[in-house]
């Protein structure tokens, strides 16, 4: 550790962290997951009886890569059909986006292309999409094969993990792959981008956590 940075400390100074502040969108079918990959990221748990997420969620987490803190705003979005019309504000303006199916259930992967098609046609040109093969650990209840999502993957440009909210497989990981595909871009004063962008950081509700992912 004490090599890290150890050419350019004469005035004893710490190298200089550079932030990056990103808005990440969640989306997906009811009940395939994507509140509990959110949680297990934020807090590290799971909860198996996660309550239904009404509209959409707010939580925030960051994970470091080298000498850049990556922070994410992270909207989990309701899967039920009546709130698939609040999608867009939720989506507008979001650099990164998770789609999320339930491995168990083809209809759900079917849902997420579906979700992959909306985003490449009306969110941003740049944003990064991940698709997320959620609830890995009922592999032997398995219905979408992991190469027939890895092969859809590759041929519209995702990025693509199967994960378990419940045992953490690759939540972590996935996080850590979008962070490094995106621009590293100073954002010097993220509490106004969190403004720009909607976000009451005093909102009680809108809950923080900061983890530097480097030994997670």
């Amino acid at each position: 550790m004490s090599s890290r940075g150890s050419g350019s400390r004469s005035n004893g100074a710490l190298p200089q962290t550079k932030i990056c502040q990103f808005k990440l969108v969640l989306l997906g079918d009811m009940a395939v997951g994507k509140s509990s990959l959110v949680l297990r990221f934020v807090k590290g748990q799971f909860d198996e009886f996660q309550e239904t997420t009404i509209g959409a969620a707010f939580l925030a987490q960051s994970v470091c890569l080298d000498d850049t803190t990556v922070k994410f705003e992270i909207w989990d979005t309701a899967g039920q059909e009546r709130y698939h019309s609040l999608a867009p504000m939720y989506y507008r303006g979001a650099q990164a986006a998770i789609v999320v199916f339930d491995i168990t259930k083809p209809d759900t992967f079917e849902r997420a292309k579906a979700w992959v098609k909306e985003l490449q046609r009306q969110a941003s040109p740049s944003i990064v999409i991940a698709l997320a093969g959620n609830k890995a650990d009922l592999a032997e209840k398995r219905l979408v094969e992991y190469e027939e999502a890895q092969t859809y993957a590759e041929d519209t440009g995702l990025l693509f993990m199967e994960t378990s909210a419940k045992t953490a497989m690759n939540v972590n990981e996935l996080f850590l792959a979008i962070a490094k595909k995106m621009p590293k871009t100073d954002t010097q004063n993220p509490t106004h981008a969190a403004r720009h962008r909607g976000v009451n950081l005093q909102d009680p509700d809108a809950q923080s956590t900061r983890a530097c992912c480097g030994g997670n």
